[in-house]
């Protein structure tokens, strides 16, 4: 039963708090504000469920909130670069004649950033070995890759809806007269 009220949380906040960045700039104060409070209430959730999977103590609980903050803090800034980089070479790409010393850069860079998203991933998964026994470490990893895949069908669903003129609920948006 907790799972199941886990999966429709997720469901049904992630399309507002998983916004692009695109999402956030058309996005009013009001909204940012939401979006705050629902990852604000996913991370409290999310600390909750993992808390009562893994049968964590308040001192693991601690550490591991502490660990995935400080990494999350690190890596935010290589995925804003990366979504950056993809653009850029997605852009260059759709040109006619793409110059090949540009695209090279944005490959390697996007190369670079890849790879620094794996040593954080790594140095993350490092410490937390410190204060989690092997079977709460094992149990976390799943649970991380299974929240990040429905995270990442959530916002393949979004993008599938905008491409097709609906908004987060399927419902039909209004284009403006020109």
């Amino acid at each position: 039963m907790k799972s199941l009220v886990w999966i429709l949380m997720v469901t049904t906040t992630l399309p507002l708090v998983a916004q692009e960045p695109e999402d956030t700039v058309a996005a009013s104060p009001a909204q940012g504000a939401e979006a705050q409070e629902l990852r604000q209430q996913i991370r409290q959730r999310w600390n909750e469920h993992v808390r009562s999977t893994l049968g964590l103590s308040d001192d693991q609980t601690a550490k591991l909130q502490a660990t995935e903050q400080r990494f999350e803090e690190q890596r935010q800034p290589i995925r804003a670069r990366q979504r950056q980089v993809n653009q850029a070479l997605n852009a260059e790409l759709a040109l006619g004649t793409p110059n090949q010393d540009r695209v090279r850069q944005l490959v390697n860079e996007r190369q670079d950033n890849q790879q620094k998203l794996q040593q954080a991933n790594h140095d993350e998964a490092r410490e937390m070995q410190r204060y989690l026994t092997p079977v709460q470490h094992a149990r976390y990893q799943e649970e991380r890759r299974q929240f990040q895949e429905r995270v990442a069908e959530l916002v393949r669903h979004r993008r599938e809806q905008r491409r097709q003129g609906l908004g987060p609920q399927g419902v039909t948006r209004k284009r403006p007269r020109r």
